[in-house]
């Protein structure tokens, strides 16, 4: 068991983020919400938080060892988590990283946007800072309870972002659908987790893979007809998260009504840690073969569905906000191939959920920026509609073709950051044999191309509103648009080393099952 400077060193990263939205909660009472230094707090505490996690890169240990007393006194009957209910390994540190890079970059494209329409300015910082860390505690999470309560703090935070603008009625509907849908997944969600619990006798992720993997044990007798049920219900909580379809319908309407920068946020970061809490518990479920099939076949047609749905409904839609939300919905499902095309821990299963890794890493950065044009058109309009982007080709001509560029980046075209995602997701699904869904894949790509071809005709074909002058954007919206446009092309054209990193973490949740499995 670590001692204590142990703990605090491999909780570090997690202590950073909790000092520093205490610091900019507690400066912003002092300055009473005037603009000052909240923003710049928190993006050093971002990085002190990603600085410590590169020191942590290499090392990993299970920390939080905990013991609960589920009887009474005269009785008592105590549980011991033993394996610690959080864990810092590679694939938490993955995540802690796109954690610390995804706020960073919605904290500058929000300086502008937060300062013009909210007085509340160290408040949306604090949050921030707060989804962040829960987002970490997401991919560390080694028990059920510890994904229960971080899943749930991931929420809380995000329902407050969400209805930020107390005056703007949509931010207040966005907020409002966003918490009842996230009422009733988190129910389903934790009806699903006390069940697991119920038939392995144990909150800890190993106990539980230790268990299903042993199909001798009494315990285990017709496991798969119970555990898969509990699953699904799991699968609800998380897949809200994910914005998967059936989970998904919450979306549209909290993108729209939030402000475009905490929009930005809920399309890359609640997502990335929603697929950790996925992979964790995939890999625990795994080492029954009965169960591991039929869970990775309810995933593929989640796949194929929310690709489906997605794409098609994006088609319809006239605010960009909107269509961005039923893109990021499609972009989900395409994520998914890539963990239902996983079959076990040989080297093609963990390429394959390297491939999901690879495809957050690229997301952000395509996601955020296209966002940060998003921002700069409504903070010059007012408008989020396509019609707010008629003629911006004229009005801001570097807006126009970096907006091109990350919407070719999102469909996958190379030499983008995309074209690789994707091409990995897909051929994992070939070689796992699951060539339909990649199939539907490709087809559903072809039909993005038609609603983003929406925004660019509007860019470039379109003349301006009457009276619309040149747009400028502020400078930390400028920087966050161009360091996405290199890393779109970075990542996409110097593949390899990105791939490995994502592979490296992804073989990290997969020696442990496989360790169970024979009996290690």
């Amino acid at each position: 068991m670590p001692n204590l400077g142990q703990i605090f060193v491999h909780f570090s990263p997690e202590l950073i983020l909790l000092i520093g939205a205490l610091v900019i909660l507690a400066y912003d009472l002092v300055v009473r919400g005037r603009d000052a230094l909240q923003p710049w707090i928190a993006l050093i505490t971002l990085a002190a938080a990603a600085a410590a996690t590169i020191g942590l890169y290499g090392d990993a240990a299970t920390i939080f060892e905990a013991t609960f007393n589920l009887g009474s006194a005269a009785q008592p009957e105590i549980v011991t988590v033993r394996e610690g209910v959080f864990i810092s390994d590679g694939f938490t540190h993955f995540f802690r990283l796109i954690s610390a890079v995804s706020a960073a970059l919605v904290i500058l494209s929000g300086m502008t946007y937060m300062r013009e329409r909210t007085p509340f300015k160290g408040e949306f910082y604090m949050f921030v800072i707060l989804s962040a860390l829960a987002m970490n505690l997401m991919a560390g999470a080694n028990d059920l309870i510890m994904i229960a309560l971080s899943i749930e703090f991931l929420s809380i935070t995000s329902y407050i972002l969400t209805a930020f603008l107390k005056d703007d009625d949509k931010s207040i509907e966005g907020g409002l659908k966003y918490f009842l849908y996230g009422s009733i997944t988190s129910a389903a969600m934790l009806f699903g987790l006390t069940y697991l619990y119920g038939v392995a006798g144990t909150t800890s992720l190993p106990d539980l893979a230790a268990v299903i993997a042993r199909p001798e044990s009494e315990l285990v007798s017709g496991l798969d007809i119970l555990v898969l049920p509990a699953l699904m219900f799991v699968l609800a909580g998380v897949g809200f998260k994910l914005a998967i379809v059936p989970f998904h319908q919450w979306s549209p309407e909290a993108y729209e009504g939030a402000p475009t920068p905490v929009t930005s946020f809920l399309s890359v970061g609640p997502k990335a840690a929603g697929f950790a809490v996925l992979i964790r518990l995939f890999a625990a479920v795994h080492g029954s073969e009965s169960i591991s099939t039929a869970w990775l076949g309810i995933l593929a047609a989640l796949a194929g569905v929310t690709m489906v749905v997605g794409n098609l409904a994006a088609l319809r839609q006239s605010n960009v906000k909107r269509l961005m939300a039923y893109s990021s919905i499609a972009q989900a499902g395409y994520m998914l191939v890539g963990i239902a095309a996983f079959f076990g821990a040989s080297l093609s299963g963990i390429d394959a959920l390297g491939s999901v890794l690879y495809y957050i890493l690229a997301y952000v950065f395509t996601n955020i920026g296209a966002f940060a044009v998003i921002i700069a058109v409504e903070n010059a309009s007012g408008s989020s509609e396509i019609s707010a982007f008629d003629g911006l080709a004229q009005r801001s001509p570097m807006l126009a073709v970096s907006l091109v560029i990350l919407f070719l980046g999102l469909l996958g075209i190379p030499p983008l950051a995309g074209f690789f995602a994707k091409f990995a997701v897909f051929s994992a699904a070939v070689t796992s044999g699951m060539t339909g869904l990649a199939i539907v894949g490709v087809l559903t790509g072809v039909i993005a191309a038609a609603y983003y071809f929406a925004v660019v005709k509007a860019m470039f074909m379109h003349q301006p509103a009457e009276g619309a002058g040149p747009i400028r954007p502020a400078p930390t919206l400028t920087f966050v648009i161009v360091l996405s446009l290199v890393m779109t092309f970075v990542i996409g054209i110097g593949v390899q080393p990105f791939l490995d990193l994502a592979n490296a973490a992804a073989a990290v949740v997969l020696p442990a099952a496989s360790a169970v499995v024979n009996g290690h």
